[in-house]
């Protein structure tokens, strides 16, 4: 995987996860100003956290509110929740 596909996908993962937080903890979000530049810093991933502060310098406009997001770590992801799915395939012809 090319290093801006990996850089994507963990962001992608990253900001999901986010966004999730987000939902649960609606006070955490009201002091994100609106139309804030949000840059996630995930602290287990120095890489990732050095390339996030790259991008967001580069993307950050003139007067925009810019936001770092200090992230610990991530917890492990859950399992599945779907118990005995069943497969059925619909008849052709």
């Amino acid at each position: 995987m090319k290093k801006t596909s990996k850089t994507f996908y963990k962001n992608l993962m990253l900001g999901a996860e986010f966004d999730k937080y987000l939902i649960e903890h609606p006070k955490f979000a009201e002091s994100i100003p609106g139309g804030a530049l949000v840059v996630l810093l995930p602290q287990d991933d120095a890489a990732l956290c050095k390339e996030n502060l790259r991008i967001a310098k580069a993307r950050a406009e003139e007067g925009q509110p810019v936001v770092y997001i200090t992230i610990k770590k991530l917890a492990p992801a859950p399992r599945s929740r779907i118990i005995g799915p069943q497969i059925e395939y619909a008849k052709t012809g």
